[in-house]
């Protein structure tokens, strides 16, 4: 006896049909009253933060130039030490991580 061995099994079969017929089923929502709730939803224009606190004062950063053994990653963009250097092609230099 051939046993085709591309047709799928009974019960994998039932379990197809069975989720085609409960996604036959759901009702889907009314495409305006998606669009009625998408514009009474303003959290995006308040200004305010996830974490719901209000930033009112400024970040100070401590900005570190580029040091003489160190340099960019033309893939990456980070600063790496030279150690990590592993390639130069036409005067940009590639991290080991990126050289591939």
């Amino acid at each position: 006896m051939a046993a085709d061995y591309d047709e799928l099994r009974s019960d994998v079969k039932e379990s197809q049909n069975d989720s085609l017929e409960a996604v036959k089923s759901a009702s889907a929502p009314d495409p305006q009253s998606v669009v009625r709730e998408l514009d009474g939803d303003d959290s995006g224009e308040s200004g305010d933060l996830p974490g719901g606190e209000i930033l009112t004062g400024e970040l100070a950063v401590q900005v570190i130039p580029q040091g003489d053994d160190e340099f960019v990653c033309q893939s990456c963009f980070l600063v790496r030490h030279r150690s990590q250097k592993a390639v130069e092609k036409d005067g940009n230099a590639y991290c080991r991580d990126c050289e591939g």
